[in-house]
């Protein structure tokens, strides 16, 4: 029997289910959105590590809790370091103030320990 998957994992499945779900209904939408948002986090001048900093600074920003989840995972998939990920929140809750912070404090370190173990 496997490990039970995390919370974090779980979100991750939830969310990547839901968009599997709305692209057998929307097809011709979800592949053009797919196209688009794959190209915007393509390595250019930005490496596709800092695109992913940006993309968790506005999830932060934004909160939305489906994409502070998955751009920390792309974060650390992207080769980011913890710190990295901490100086990247300090920035978003210097414009976010406490709706920023509260996420940084919460539910990225959460994503960090349990994405990293």
């Amino acid at each position: 029997m496997g490990a039970a998957k995390s919370s974090i994992e779980q979100t991750l499945l939830a969310y990547k289910k839901g968009v599997d779900n709305f692209a057998k209904q929307m097809p011709a939408f979800t592949d053009k959105y797919n196209d688009f948002t794959e190209a915007c986090f393509q390595a250019g001048e930005l490496s596709a590590k800092a695109k992913q900093l940006i993309a968790l600074g506005i999830s932060l920003h934004a909160q939305n809790e489906y994409c502070i989840i998955y751009h920390t995972k792309g974060c650390l998939d992207q080769g980011c370091t913890k710190q990295e990920l901490l100086e990247a929140t300090a920035v978003t809750a210097a414009f976010g103030g406490g709706a920023s912070m509260s996420q940084a404090v919460t539910l990225v370190q959460e994503c960090i320990a349990e994405l990293t173990t």
